[in-house]
């Protein structure tokens, strides 16, 4: 909680340089993605395909909590608690989701110009890989995105909160890959690292539209949102709350 309310106090230039990079750094999944669909050859087994994926973008998450950048998704968590503690206000909490959703898609796009540069210039990633890759993502009604979006913003919300309370690097480092390795193989809808994904399909001309784009974009926030915030935040600041409370209401001995 002290780290979030830090977050909401810090200079706003501070927090958007380090949303982009958050930004950037997660984006590597997208790329790491893209490498092993294309120097695989294919798989013969969705299994396989699956557990390759998702080790390769929770890579990218381990750059980001490791490292310490604001991503969105972990803010949607933990920057709701200082509010529901009453150390902050709704307005901070939606400067801290503004800035650090902006800056983090502000790092998407300029990686996915990057990634298009890679794939016109390169053969070491094809374009088909982030038609793959956004197929799996976009061309679905807005409640299955909505849904999966839930369960990824659980999912990331978890490894936020459990990352915050392991004392070491080690420990930290396995909650992340376990937690953003199910995001990944699913694959379930990340606003961020799905960002880079549907983006680079769209510049490479991979069958996505900027209307398909808007459409993943705006329901896989929402579903990010209510995972993080509703089903991660709100309910184990309510176990902790009524701990205290229990705690504070307990008799003292002899009482």
């Amino acid at each position: 909680m002290d780290n979030a309310l830090t977050e909401m106090n810090r200079p706003m230039a501070g927090l958007f340089l380090s949303g982009v990079g958050a930004g950037l750094n997660l984006s590597f999944g997208a790329l790491f993605m893209g490498l092993v669909l294309t120097l695989s050859g294919g798989f013969q087994s969705d299994l396989v395909q699956q557990t390759a994926l998702a080790g390769a973008s929770s890579i990218a998450f381990l750059f980001v909590v490791v490292g310490q950048t604001e991503l969105f998704t972990a803010h949607s968590t933990m920057g709701i608690l200082p509010v529901l503690d009453g150390r902050s206000s709704t307005r901070d909490l939606a400067r801290l989701w503004a800035i650090t959703y902006s800056s983090n898609l502000v790092g998407c796009v300029v990686f996915s110009i990057l990634l298009a540069g890679v794939v016109a210039s390169r053969d070491v990633l094809a374009a088909s890989a982030f038609g793959s890759l956004a197929g799996a993502l976009v061309p679905l009604p807005w409640w299955s995105i909505l849904l999966s979006g839930v369960l990824a913003g659980w999912l990331m919300g978890m490894v936020t909160w459990l990352s915050a309370a392991s004392r070491d690097t080690i420990g930290r480092a396995a909650f992340v890959v376990l937690g953003t390795g199910a995001i990944g193989f699913a694959p379930f809808h990340h606003s961020i690292l799905g960002a880079t994904e549907v983006l680079t399909a769209l510049l490479l001309g991979q069958g996505v539209s900027a209307a398909g784009f808007v459409h993943f974009l705006a329901w896989t926030t929402l579903g990010n949102v209510i995972g993080g915030t509703v089903f991660v935040g709100l309910l184990n600041y309510g176990h902790v709350a009524l701990v205290g409370r229990d705690v504070e209401l307990e008799p003292e001995d002899g009482g």
